[in-house]
């Protein structure tokens, strides 16, 4: 897997976090730079870490599923793609009315696993691609992530929820299209 591909999955991961953020900054009074950082360091910590997390669990079980690997790879991404896209449609309008301006530890902590659970099943389906540098990988999609939930906090405290439906649509293309991609490529349908 490339430099852009990765760069494209560090792009659709980061799109949950980044609509959360958006209602985290929609929600707060003043979105300084504190407030900022510390929705990226959570939100990209976490993204970098499920990935990882999901790789060695994926690693652990290959031999077993090592026919079917571009299958689940397949399914996994195409799963989470369809649940952003469904999350995405299922509000007319963008719905920050369950998210505050609350930055604490508890909450941060359940936000930041809640946005991540697809980053560990994104991790397995690296295991099952082969070809990935999961360290370089982790460490652009925690980046990619911390930078787009600090600008999604001060996005939603100067825009609103304008870009909240848009950005979950955006990431749930990017994945189910990187899933296409992987399946077709063990098909040898793409060189």
């Amino acid at each position: 897997m490339g430099f852009g591909e990765l760069l494209l999955l560090a792009l659709g991961l980061s799109m949950d976090a980044f609509a959360v953020s958006i209602c985290k900054g929609l929600a707060m009074k003043k979105a300084d730079v504190k407030a900022c950082c510390t929705c990226g360091v959570w939100f990209g910590g976490f993204q970098g870490l499920m990935p990882l997390i999901g790789f060695f669990l994926g690693t652990l079980f290959y031999r077993a599923i090592e026919a079917v690997d571009h299958w689940i790879a397949f399914g996994l991404l195409g799963i989470i793609g369809i649940n952003l896209l469904k999350e995405a449609f299922s509000r007319e309008e963008a719905d920050c009315s369950d998210c505050n301006g609350d930055l604490s530890v508890k909450t941060m902590f359940v936000m930041a696993v809640a946005t991540s659970i697809d980053a560990l099943a994104v991790g397995i389906s690296l295991a099952m691609v082969g070809n990935v540098n999961i360290f370089a990988a982790v460490a652009l999609i925690g980046v990619f992530t911390f930078w787009m939930s600090a600008a999604g906090v001060k996005i939603g405290n100067i825009f609103g929820s304008r870009f909240e439906k848009k950005a979950q649509i955006a990431g749930g293309v990017i994945l189910i299209l990187l899933g296409l991609k992987i399946l077709l490529e063990h098909l040898g349908v793409l060189a």
